[in-house]
């Protein structure tokens, strides 16, 4: 589905302009991605959509992929702030929230921002394999320093299937994805980490599941149980054949995870398993 950009008016920020795609229709489900870019989560956009009866809205992080990013958009924060005003200026409600990587803590800023508002928007979030905590006892790696080979490396379960070659990329692809890089480095800083998150998260009064994938060597598992250590009532699960990015490695496994999640927390809007097509 084709892009469409929106202007948005964001309180302290101004006007912002975000491009997003729209898969499916029914329950929302707002799905942030990481550093790697939209096209990291657009498949699993297909997946919700058709198998969960969803409305999966997929914001590009302005910076990235061409997009323009505003002067005073600099801050992971920022970035919550802008799509918790996405959501009401598409008057969604009961929205399943979903990120992965920087698009996870974006997501933890927004289920904490949404936590305290006066009419939240948010149902449920989800985390997968989320930077933003400072662990000393297990930092974030040191990923602009890593080579492209490295990356993949330590990102992925099976580095190997997903493995790219640059010489392979057309000149347009390679500099979207330095832009990315810049993008990324722009708002997460070179450690990723903002030390006062761990000690805010137990403000989030929204259900949150936090998803990792065991051979993630980004972003060790011990972020993912510190995230749901913090939260109050958090879940965690862990995806054993997937790294930093189980949307790609393991679509149907984090598929059921956030299946069964939304299970636990059914409100008038979600379907049971048995009400789906095909039973």
């Amino acid at each position: 589905m084709p892009a469409v950009t929106r202007t948005l008016t964001v309180d302290g920020l101004g006007s912002v302009p975000v491009s997003f795609t729209e898969h499916g229709s029914g329950r929302p489900v707002l799905l942030l991605h990481g550093g790697a870019g939209p096209f990291s989560v657009a498949g699993f956009a297909e997946l919700l959509s058709s198998s969960e009866r969803a409305r999966v809205i997929v914001p590009v992080h302005p910076g990235f992929d061409g997009t323009a990013q505003p002067a005073q958009l600099t801050t992971v924060q920022s970035l919550a702030a802008v799509y918790a005003r996405l959501l009401r200026d598409l008057d969604l409600s009961d929205v399943r929230l979903i990120g992965n990587s920087i698009g996870g803590w974006i997501a933890a800023e927004l289920a904490l921002a949404e936590s305290g508002a006066p009419d939240p928007r948010l149902n449920s979030a989800v985390l997968v394999d989320a930077v933003g905590l400072q662990l000393d006892a297990a930092p974030i790696v040191d990923y602009f320093s890593l080579t492209r080979d490295q990356i993949f490396d330590l990102a992925y379960f099976n580095p190997d299937a997903f493995r790219i070659d640059p010489a392979t990329l057309p000149a347009e692809r390679i500099a979207l994805m330095a832009a990315n890089n810049a993008a990324l480095l722009g708002y997460g800083g070179t450690t990723m980490a903002d030390p006062s998150l761990l000690g805010r998260l137990p403000s989030i009064s929204i259900p949150t599941l936090v998803v990792w994938g065991a051979a993630d060597r980004i972003v060790p598992p011990a972020h993912g149980r510190a995230y749901a250590d913090a939260i109050s009532g958090a879940q965690f699960r862990l995806i054993t054949s997937a790294g930093h990015l189980p949307q790609l490695e393991a679509p149907a496994e984090l598929l059921t995870a956030v299946r069964e999640f939304a299970g636990g927390h059914r409100t008038g809007h979600d379907i049971c398993p048995g009400e789906r097509p095909g039973g």
